[in-house]
């Protein structure tokens, strides 16, 4: 059998998914903190190269033309599309948004529509299921909110520049985002503490005070470079409030701990009402949740009043690799794209 790789190349993780008859078999998430250097993509590459020894092809999209390691986009996407060609020589194309698959020469030819146009390959693939439906991906470090109308992505704006002014791109992010970047005070022991502006702590910290399991999600280095136990979390939100982890109960950072959450939710529960102002999509249009952060894209699509359905069950996965294909979307969604087309 044929097998098909996709991957999505981002400014923090490299993710990895692999399709065999319109089946999504395998996806991985690998560490790759491109902002701290090429050599990071290499490693990344390195651990990947087991699984894609055997496939005939390889889909790739990227994000990771936004980091800051590269002068500006342009760079970014010659850069990638140069090292990726290099890796994966005749078996890369290119995701090049609307113009849909290309080979190294292309994607350095129309390097506009290469960057950062992954939202658009897992809008097409919902909407190959769905004629309408609200795609809201909520990952480590962004939230695209991406309607689908008869059947075709339907975004007003492409770039990010486009969507961060129509709410289609909300950058707040599941488990990197600094808590500085979400809320500017938190409630403790009956008061409103204004929080420090400094990068002390991260939504991870948030997630973990509140219970969630972030072993094999949360990947990168805490805020102050320590450990990643409840109580190091405590600890770092703590500073945030000017106090030590010893001045509260368990109890009160819970409390705070919940209302920076309902602010960053809030925030793309907001994105979301706009985007379907501005479309008008019918009531029985599902919100199809994908990355890391699909739970909390159920809570918003319940608060919108609409079904939720996750990416995951839309891709014929193996139930071993489900959750990680709702997880890592845009990687499966150009794996089965490229895959229809060799089919």
């Amino acid at each position: 059998m044929t097998v098909i790789a996709g991957l999505d190349v981002g400014g923090a993780h490299l993710k990895i998914a692999l399709v065999e008859a319109q089946r999504t078999i395998v996806v991985r998430q690998i560490a790759c903190p491109l902002w701290q250097g090429l050599d990071k993509l290499d490693v990344a590459l390195a651990e990947a190269r087991p699984l894609l020894a055997g496939v005939e092809r390889a889909a790739i999209t990227m994000t990771g033309e936004l980091s800051d390691l590269f002068d500006d986009r342009k760079t970014g996407v010659t850069t990638l599309v140069t090292r990726l060609s290099k890796e994966l020589h005749d078996k890369a194309r290119f995701w090049m948004g609307p113009r849909g698959f290309g080979t190294g020469d292309d994607a350095l030819a129309h390097h506009g529509d290469v960057g950062s146009t992954n939202f658009l390959a897992t809008a097409t693939l919902v909407g190959r299921t769905f004629q309408d439906a609200l795609l809201i991906d909520f990952g480590s470090t962004t939230a695209d909110i991406i309607p689908v109308k008869s059947g075709v992505p339907s975004p007003r704006g492409v770039t990010d520049a486009e969507r961060q002014t129509t709410d289609e791109l909300v950058y707040t992010g599941f488990t990197r985002t600094a808590v500085m970047g979400v809320a500017s005070q938190a409630p403790f022991q009956g008061y409103w503490v204004g929080l420090a502006r400094e990068y002390l702590a991260t939504m991870a910290d948030v997630r973990r005070i509140l219970g969630v399991n972030l072993d094999g999600i949360d990947l990168h280095a805490t805020a102050d470079g320590k450990g990643k136990s409840l109580a190091e979390s405590v600890a770092r939100l703590g500073r945030m409030l000017g106090r030590d982890s010893h001045d509260g109960t368990v109890e009160d950072w819970r409390a705070a701990a919940a209302h920076i959450r309902e602010l960053q939710i809030r925030s793309i529960q907001d994105g979301a009402a706009r985007v379907l102002s501005a479309h008008g999509l019918p009531k029985d249009a599902p919100v199809i949740a994908a990355g890391i952060g699909a739970g909390d894209v159920g809570e918003i699509a319940r608060r919108l009043d609409r079904t939720c359905v996750r990416f995951g069950t839309l891709t014929n996965a193996d139930p071993t690799c489900e959750a990680w294909a709702t997880a890592c979307a845009p990687a499966v969604s150009v794996a089965h794209l490229l895959a229809s087309e060799q089919a």
